[in-house]
């Protein structure tokens, strides 16, 4: 029997979470779900979670309607993706399920999520990632958690049946519909739905803001089709090798 991981960085009691537990549930996969205990948004794969003794804390909890295994974990994702990966929840996984995110997990900013994080995390450590965002905006009036469930659903047997490494980065619009769409293959814009600018430098602190990406994005990319309203996928990689330049 497959085993599958799902986790997010929204944290334990997100919706989105329990909604991809569901799907894999429904699939027949033995199932388990360790999350973070509260928020890891922008955790990356960061490590972080041991505390002073060394040891990272974990706490059994039930989710209404579950009869799995699912515990709420004081680390970062990408931690609970590796420790899984060395049998801290039972058999390690072949597969780890990471979202459904709440926002979009697009361009080159991926670097910073901590969904895709664990995904990729999974996939250096002899499994399968797919990172799973629903596009809700700023502030959304319902979020359709199903819908990019309903979607990743449909990917699940394929992403079992690839080699081990493969991380895969699923986006789905905020509709009801759109889990019944076929995701279209996406390259990753040059970074993200915005960019994250230095608005101010003062003595001794520099102040963030966000603001929108100046001119055009790329048809192909996975921010102008989710803009459009479709689903995207892409195939992403962690740390890989490259050729040295000519110095």
């Amino acid at each position: 029997m497959t085993t599958v991981l799902v986790t997010n960085d929204d944290g334990i009691d997100s919706p989105g979470l329990h909604s991809l537990a569901a799907a894999a549930i429904a699939e027949g996969f033995t199932v388990v779900v360790a999350a973070p205990a509260s928020q890891s948004s922008g955790s990356s794969a960061s490590i972080t979670g041991a505390e002073a003794d060394g040891r990272i804390h974990m706490e059994t909890r039930e989710i209404a309607g579950f009869e799995i295994p699912c515990f709420a974990v004081r680390a970062a994702p990408a931690l609970i993706a590796l420790i899984a990966s060395h049998g801290a929840f039972g058999d390690a996984p072949e597969l780890v399920l990471s979202g459904v995110n709440r926002g979009a997990n697009i361009g080159r900013a991926i670097l910073h999520s901590g969904t895709v994080g664990a995904a990729l995390t999974a996939g250096a450590n002899g499994a399968r990632g797919l990172a799973v965002s629903l596009d809700v905006g700023m502030d959304p009036d319902v979020c359709h958690w199903d819908a990019a469930s309903s979607a990743a659903r449909k990917l699940l047997h394929a992403l079992l049946d690839a080699p081990l490494g493969t991380v895969l980065n699923l986006n789905v619009p905020n509709n009801a519909d759109a889990g019944g769409r076929r995701p279209q293959s996406a390259t990753l814009a040059p970074f993200g739905i915005v960019q994250t600018t230095a608005a101010e430098h003062g003595e001794g602190e520099v102040r963030l803001t966000v603001a929108d990406l100046a001119g055009t994005q790329d048809p192909h990319s996975d921010a102008a089709l989710l803009s459009a309203g479709h689903p995207t996928l892409t195939s992403i990689t962690g740390i890989g090798e490259t050729h040295l330049p000519e110095w």
